[in-house]
């Protein structure tokens, strides 16, 4: 607007078309539009929501508001009023005439003299309230584009809100995420440690205590050996030849132990090497029974509204819909997820876990496909619908129909960018479904989508395998860790 405006008109303006209501409406919520605004505004929305708090209506057609109406219209009235006071004392400023006319050429008011002036020779004339009426129009007309920018402004500061908070809401919940793998983590080197150090401990008290046992067994050995030297020597000590040669046999007797000499101990230190070789290999190699890898994540980023993801991106389960930003890369009319990462060279291989769901998708498609509105091509995959399995190529509608004996519980899909095949098949009874031949040119995504609420579809985890590869003198040792290409069903 050309002047600002005052408090009274703030209030009585429409936050959609930001003029003063026309046939105003108000909502639940207490905020108050024009009724065709509203209406227009509901127009691109899936749901009847507030333009302002996002509040959900609980009517879909809202009761006029009668006292906004009469307070309008005041307003207008006095409008009126002061604009046609103000007109009525506004003169011309070269000949102090009231300017009862406006010239077209030059496009202002002038009088009555003015007309007739050399200035204006040849000019054409309207009365000032025939050419305020049609100039009015005109600038109705001009607002009408502007009208529509606002409120394509509107819509997308309300975007950006909602994206704001997501962002916060995401940034929790992966902090949240990240601390408790880590948290995983640090209880199992904390048992690893635990457990090591009790099995030091445990060989430590074991061979004390045989230890204990051999010096024991040997003070006795040394106190017999003691005495009989002792015994001997008083005996020598004696002056009574006789009293000594009678007793010489005894003496004799007590000399000549036949206690085995000690041997040396072997094995009896703590085998270091055993509890310290490799440890931190062998406590890694431990690790491979707590962490998991899949080969495919799912990006929530991309997720449709009604795609509820897992906490660890794996799975997809059908749910209410959920108010999320629209980013470029979600879909909105698909209700689809696809992968993190995508594919432009290379084999790969992922499986899904459809289980007992009705519909599902199961595939992938070009970076370069159409995520919003139903018209993207460039996609490969198989569905189920109810009964019927389909494949769909991207230059097909309608698919072609599967002959597939047995319903699968899981979907393996195997790609192979550079020879340009993409197969499907059952790895349970190990049954080939379909195989797509392609010349592919683009990075493709894998992508699922579940249509039954009452199951979810899971990306399958791989099986981890370290090996160690024995050296030659050629040939260092080295150490492989290898994901294994059949995967796993078992459970994350």
């Amino acid at each position: 607007m050309a002047s600002r405006l005052t408090v009274q008109e703030e209030e009585l303006s429409c936050p959609v078309c930001h003029d003063i209501f026309k046939h105003p409406v108000v909502l639940s919520c207490g905020h108050g539009f024009c009724k065709d605004c509203l209406q227009e505004w509901w127009m691109d929305k899936s749901s009847k929501e507030c333009p302002v708090c996002q509040r959900k209506s609980s009517k879909d057609n809202p009761l006029p508001s009668i006292i906004l109406k009469n307070l309008c219209e005041n307003l207008l009235e006095e409008k009126g009023r002061r604009s046609s006071s103000v007109s009525s004392e506004v003169l011309c400023t070269a000949h102090g005439e009231k300017l009862k006319l406006f010239c077209l050429d030059d496009q202002q008011p002038v009088c009555v003299v003015c007309r007739d002036s050399e200035k204006h020779a040849g000019h054409k004339f309207l009365p000032v309230d025939e050419a305020s009426g049609r100039c009015k129009q005109k600038v109705q007309e001009s607002l009408k584009p502007l009208k529509k920018k606002l409120k394509v402004f509107t819509k997308v500061k309300t975007d950006y809100n909602i994206t704001e908070i997501h962002i916060k809401v995401q940034a929790r919940n992966t902090e949240t995420q990240i601390k408790e793998q880590f948290e995983n983590l640090r209880r199992f080197l904390q048992e690893e440690e635990e457990a090591k150090i009790a099995a030091l401990w445990e060989e430590e008290a074991q061979k004390s205590q045989q230890m204990k046992e051999r010096i024991d067994g040997l003070s006795r050995e040394m106190e017999t050996l003691s005495n009989a030297i002792q015994a001997a020597k008083d005996q020598l000590r004696a002056d009574d030849h006789v009293s000594f040669l009678q007793n010489y046999k005894t003496t004799m007797e007590g000399v000549q132990l036949t206690l085995q000499d000690p041997l040396p101990l072997s094995g009896a230190l703590i085998d270091e090497a055993k509890h310290l070789k490799n440890l931190t290999f062998r406590v890694w190699n431990n690790m491979k029974d707590i962490v998991s890898y899949t080969p495919v994540i799912l990006d929530p980023n991309t997720a449709h509204p009604v795609c509820m993801l897992s906490d660890d991106l794996t799975s997809v389960r059908r749910d209410e819909r959920q108010q999320l930003p629209e980013n470029p890369e979600r879909f909105d009319y698909y209700a689809q997820v696809q992968g993190s990462e995508g594919f432009n060279s290379g084999t790969h291989s992922w499986e899904v876990e459809v289980g007992d769901s009705g519909y599902w998708e199961v595939g992938v498609f070009m970076e370069s496909f159409q995520r919003k509105g139903n018209n993207g091509i460039g996609y490969w995959y198989i569905d189920l619908d109810e009964v019927e399995y389909r494949a769909f190529p991207s230059s097909e509608i309608k698919g072609t129909v599967l002959s597939v004996k047995q319903k699968p519980r899981r979907i393996r899909v195997q790609l192979d960018w550079n020879r340009g095949q993409l197969s499907f098949s059952d790895p349970d009874t190990n049954t080939d479904l379909h195989t797509f031949t392609h010349t592919f040119t683009e990075r493709l995504f894998p992508f699922i989508s579940n249509g039954d609420a009452r199951e979810s579809l899971k990306m399958l985890p791989g099986k981890i395998c370290v090996t160690v590869e024995n050296h030659t003198a050629e040939q260092p040792v080295t150490v492989a860790v290898r994901l294994s290409a059949l995967l796993t069903a078992r459970p994350v």
